[in-house]
């Protein structure tokens, strides 16, 4: 019986897959011209997947190499000799698994190849009656050695030679892995780890700029996802809405293919097979109180790259817009780690189990540092048979906040009043819904907060006080979420910041434009 996999590569015949049929002919074009070039994506992206369903799709036409470096240690990395004695070796062992000619593979087996030199007239000899394609997985693990820059060298000079008609060489070369390598020297010297001499200029010019822009988006959009959801379905005839819930879960995931996969597995696995809405969200709550090897490598990077942490922390808690910039380092890191996609002119984070998992790292990490209260109130005080009520959520927020902060606490506020009402709110819906940050449109509007509690949704507007006119522009821009959302009631939450004056507070229900809005200003 097949099931959901989220470790290593899924295998057809085993595991419930998207139909991928449409990036693998992407990829096979690229191939097909010849091109070489680098699949960059985050951890758990599918990477591997797609190589294996590449190898698949390619045998016929292809000798196809496919190995990983993740096996290669340091020593195989200590000088020239080891890299090419394990690399053809590698090789070797890798073909005794294909479709290649006995006698050819032999020649791998056979070869004794002691450097670079040795190395690239063997596979001048091995391409020259051949169309081969090298697949090579976790080359980033490399990253950091010279032997591995030297070898990219020598694939660029046969590559360059190849298409001046003077060599021949890999018909192309696929490196998958989440770094990208075409700037790997660069990063080598900024890092303080190597040094260029003047002999080493060819390999300093970029070892991999001969590689082509590689952009198949890899993530699973809801028709990919529904493919999945019906070849379970066919085995299990449970009556499930394929079309809703591959949207459900796209809404939630981005279609980042480890969260697909996971939230899948537990509707089976855990959830007695619940395959509604609910179910959904129950599957979601799950992932986000679990530890997996994703979300240790997300939290590992924030905690490592003070930067980064900054970048998320404005997004998110203090609510900046982050415009795209393609030269901005930082950004590059954080779209490299798959925490960030772009949205327009603005960066956005990545998917909602992103927004929500990291909303409550940083909620967890400051909440023992920020002056706070108990805020009394229970989960059960904010239920009316078994509903939330907003209404009376917002009502005791107000309460609260003017009883603990005062003109003193401006400073903080201006930065951390998300985070408040955050803080707030979350141990009044846990476990029984959740919250996210962002929901973009394609006119770039955002809402500040959307809860998810059961079957109702609640949309929040968090403003700062700036006039009554800015008050009014506010109202018309819920009004246009909401119609974005096809809601009717919205809730409009202004912080007022402004000192030694007399500040209005209130708490009301208002009519703008055919749509209710609790107007709480605090």
């Amino acid at each position: 019986m097949k099931r959901f996999n989220v470790t290593g590569q899924c295998v057809p015949g085993k595991h419930y897959m998207a139909d991928i049929s449409g990036k693998i002919a992407q990829i096979k074009e690229l191939i097909d011209n010849g091109d070489y070039f680098t699949i960059n994506r985050a951890r758990q992206y599918g990477k591997t997947t797609m190589l294996y369903e590449l190898r698949r799709h390619l045998s016929g036409e292809y000798i196809v190499m496919m190995i990983s470096f993740q096996g290669f240690d340091d020593e195989t990395f200590s000088s020239s000799e080891n890299f090419c004695d394990v690399f053809v070796k590698t090789i070797a062992n890798a073909l005794k698994f294909s479709a290649a000619p006995k006698e050819y593979i032999e020649k791998w087996v056979n070869a004794d190849i002691k450097d670079f030199n040795e190395l690239s007239s063997h596979i001048t000899e091995m391409c020259g009656n051949e169309k081969v394609v090298l697949l090579v997985d976790e080359v980033d693990r490399t990253s950091n050695n010279r032997v591995f820059l030297k070898f990219l060298d020598m694939l660029r000079s046969k590559f360059l030679a190849r298409n001046a008609g003077d060599d021949y060489t890999f018909h192309s070369v696929i490196l998958a892995g989440v770094y990208d390598i075409k700037n790997i020297k660069l990063k080598l010297v900024s890092e303080g780890l190597h040094t260029p001499a003047a002999t080493e200029d060819k390999i300093y010019n970029s070892p991999w700029n001969i590689a082509v822009d590689f952009e198949v988006d890899m993530s699973f959009n809801a028709d990919e996802i529904s493919t999945m959801l019906r070849d379970y379905e066919a085995d299990h005839k449970t009556g499930m809405d394929i079309a809703q819930l591959s949207q459900e879960i796209y809404g939630y995931t981005s279609g980042y293919p480890f969260l697909v996969s996971r939230l899948c597995q537990h509707i089976d696995e855990k959830l007695n097979k619940n395959w509604t809405v609910e179910g959904i969200q129950k599957a979601v709550q799950i992932l986000l109180l679990e530890k997996n090897t994703l979300f240790d490598n997300l939290f590992k990077n924030l905690e490592n790259n003070a930067e980064l942490y900054e970048l998320m922390y404005n997004i998110l808690i203090v609510g900046e817009d982050v415009r795209f910039n393609p030269d901005n380092p930082v950004l590059d890191i954080a779209f490299m780690y798959g925490i960030v996609k772009r949205s327009e002119l603005l960066v956005r984070i990545a998917n909602r189990i992103f927004e929500i998992r990291i909303c409550e790292y940083f909620i967890s990490k400051d909440e023992l540092k920020k002056k706070k209260k108990g805020n009394g109130i229970l989960q059960r005080d904010v239920l009316r048979d078994g509903r939330f009520d907003m209404e009376l959520c917002l009502r005791k927020f107000a309460e609260h906040y003017g009883e603990i902060f005062n003109d003193g606490d401006i400073e903080f506020l201006e930065r951390h009043g998300r985070l408040l009402f955050l803080s707030y709110l979350r141990p009044l819906i846990n476990g029984q819904g959740f919250y996210h940050i962002e929901s973009q449109f394609t006119d770039l509007r955002r809402m500040d907060i959307v809860v998810d509690f059961g079957r109702e949704q609640f949309i929040i507007e968090l403003k700062i006080w700036r006039g009554e006119k800015y008050e009014e522009s506010g109202h018309k821009q819920l009004v246009g979420y909401l119609d974005a959302k096809r809601a009717d009631v919205g809730y409009l939450l202004t912080f007022d910041f402004r000192k030694g004056v007399t500040k209005e507070r209130r708490a009301e229900w208002i009519e703008v434009d055919g749509k209710k809005i609790f107007d709480v200003i605090v």
